[in-house]
Parts: C-alpha cells; structure tokens; sequence
C-alpha cells in the first residue's frame, strides 16, 4: 500500500476544439479553473508536475512548470516538465506520492492541456518522428495510426482476434459516451459493429471509428497527504497501488513486447504494493488511442487469460451494467483524445468515479479502479490502484 497519499479534487474541461487558444494559454486557463474551483489559492500549492505543452501542434515547450509556476506566483520546492507521453498523468501521482513521502512538498498540482485539433496539419507529422527510430524508421514517413497497427495486426494474429472484436470495444466506448454529457461524441448516438466495420479505412486493420477522436482539453488532480485530503474532500481518492516501467523507444526495437508489453509488470507492482488483485477491481480506465488497445490491456494486466479479451468483451462486460466497466467516460475513442492531455482524461474519471463525482455516468459501484496509461508507442507504462478507503 502507498501510505498516506491520496488525490483531493480533479477539474477538466470537457473536451473540444479551441484552434483561437494558444496551447499555453489553455495551460494557464486550465491552471487557475482548477485552483479557483477548488478554493484554493496559488500559494497552497507547493508541488508542481506538467507536461510539455504544444506537442499536438508543433509548438513543443520544454519550460512549461517554469512558466507556469510564474504565472500562478508560486516558487514550489518540487516541480518538473515531465515527458512520457500518455503515461506522464500516471506517472505525476507516483512523482508526486514519492515527492509527500520525501517531504519535499504536501500539495502537488499535477496538470496537463493539450491541443490536437489538426493532426493532418503537419502536427501528428512530428510526433510520429519523435517516436519512431532514426534509421529504420523515419525515412518510410511513419504515421501514428500505421504505426499502430502494426502492433494492432500482430496481436489479432496471435490471439485470435477479429476486426468485429475491435469494432465491438468502439462501441462500448460509445455506450459509455452516450452517458456521459462531457464526452466529445456525447451527441452523435450509439453505434454498431457494422457501423464501425464500415467506416472508411484508415490503416488496416484500423476502421475510422477504431480511431480516438482528436480534440483539445485539460485538466488537473491535486495529489496531497491524508490529512490535507480530508480537510479538501468528503472522499478523497487514496492510492492504493502503483507500478511504473519503461522499455524500447521504437516499434522496431520493441521484440517481444510488442503484445506482451510493460503492462504486465506495472499491473503485477500495483496489485502487489496495493495487496490487491484484478478480481477486485470495480473498474478499469484503460488507454485507448485505438480499439485494439483495452484488448490488449485487458490480458496484460491480468483481467483476462491470453486469448480472452475479446469473448469478455463481446460478452459485454466492459459495457455499461458489465461485470468490468472500462472507460466509462467514453474513453478517447468516445470521449476524446485531447492531444498530449489525452491521459488526463483517463487520470480524471477514475479519480471521478472513486470520489463519487461522475456524474451522469457514475457508477453505483466504484469502490476500486485500475487506471492505466501508456506512452509512445507502448514503451513506458505506469498503472495506478485508487480506493475509497486506505
């Protein structure tokens, strides 16, 4: 167990497309909403974690807590721009609980924004470079879906997987959207598996509607002790468990992991720090750029035995009234995929569902979650076990 640390409050804004706003600018506002609907002031906050802003855009700033701590007028005595991709959000609660336990800081404002609005526009273009390798791969034009889809092709080679299974994790996302009044896609209705099967293709075995939905959002948790968590929340989100790794830097270099990936391991750390097991997890928010990944994940960290996932998923377990919900705020493929906040977004709900803030969506069960990001392209995992009690 990860003793005396626990998340107080969560704020985001709900995803959807400012091309007006500067990726900073949606930093700061991001930053003083939180604090302001929290009651708090900048001076309460003496921990700061970001990530590097403009990345969805081409506008990539390394300085982003400098900045940032600057503008709210704060000098912490523990802050970083941190980077790993969709991981970092998970990664801020393990930064900041270590940080607490250190005494370096006991009120840590984990934040991220993120703009990814025109992934046609040349900014995708340079992400897939910052992720690819020099020499075997940049020079073929690297593009993220394909990229992906590799991985994606391998695993349903190896498991038995189909594209109606794919299809079938997109629409439990969107069942899941439906509920939820924040999510990107909230409006545009259920669909099916043949909705999805016939949506043009973007890189096989990808469909448009096995892809995340590109928009802009944000949002922020506040990582604190017990005491101070009580004193800002009714029910605070403790954490319980936490397992972070990080591996091979290209698809190329990946070897075995390319379906067998760090998850495995993060998942194990966290269950074992948490003294807990997949069996009792009342949800799981897992990372999906595309359908093919909650599949995968789903067996990595242990909720299904290899060549399971897609039966459970079929089964409809991660759907609404399911055994296992799983991206109940619609995931990034319902919700949105708010560039390099994407993570966020994923941080946020299950922190939502534990403190009993979910709203529409929230479950009548969420006593437990799994939450679980990955960066890059699934080299640098960290899960997180939030409870409702420590």
């Amino acid at each position: 167990m990860v003793a005396g640390v626990a998340i107080a409050a969560s704020y985001e804004v709900p995803p959807t497309r400012f091309p007006e706003v500067s990726p900073h600018n949606l930093y700061r506002q991001v930053a003083f909403a939180a604090l302001s609907q929290w009651g708090l002031r900048p001076g309460d906050v003496n921990g700061l974690l970001a990530v590097p802003s403009g990345q969805g855009v081409n506008e990539i700033d390394i300085y982003t807590h400098e900045k940032l701590g600057s503008e709210l007028g704060i000098t912490p005595g523990f802050a970083e721009t941190l980077n790993a991709g969709g991981a970092s959000f998970a990664i801020m609660v393990g930064r900041a609980a270590s940080a607490i336990r250190d005494g370096l800081a006991d009120c840590v404002l984990c934040i991220g924004a993120g703009k990814f609005t025109k992934p046609g526009a040349g900014g995708a273009e340079v992400m897939a470079r910052m992720i690819s390798e020099p020499d075997f791969e940049i020079g073929y034009g690297p593009f993220i879906p394909a990229l992906y889809a590799l991985i994606a092709s391998r695993f349903m080679a190896e498991r038995g997987v189909t594209s109606a299974d794919l299809a079938r994790v997109a629409v439990s996302a969107r069942q899941w959207a439906i509920r939820n009044p924040r999510a990107f896609m909230h409006a545009k209705g259920a669909i099916t598996v043949d909705d999805v099967l016939n949506s043009r293709m973007i890189s096989t075995p990808f469909h448009y509607l096995d892809c995340s939905v590109p928009c802009d959002g944000g949002g922020a948790v506040l990582v604190t002790t017990d005491e101070k968590a009580r004193q800002l929340a009714r029910q605070p989100a403790y954490l319980l468990g936490y397992g972070e790794a990080h591996s091979h830097g290209s698809i190329s270099s990946a070897g075995e992991r390319l379906v067998q990936t760090l998850a495995t391991r993060t998942g194990a750390s966290a269950f074992r720090s948490a003294g807990l097991s997949p069996s009792d997890m009342d949800m799981a928010m897992l990372y999906d750029a595309f359908s093919f990944t909650p599949l995968l994940l789903l067996e990595n960290l242990g909720f299904t035995p290899h060549g399971h996932s897609a039966a459970f998923v079929r089964s409809g377990a991660m759907d609404p009234g399911g055994s296992l919900p799983v991206n109940t705020n619609g995931g990034l493929l319902s919700f949105g995929h708010t560039g390099e906040a994407s993570g966020m977004s994923v941080l946020v709900e299950g922190v939502r569902q534990i403190m009993s803030q979910a709203g529409a969506n929230q479950l009548d069960r969420a006593r437990t979650a799994l939450v679980h990001c990955y960066g890059g392209m699934m080299y640098e995992h960290a899960t997180l076990i939030l409870g409702r009690s420590r």
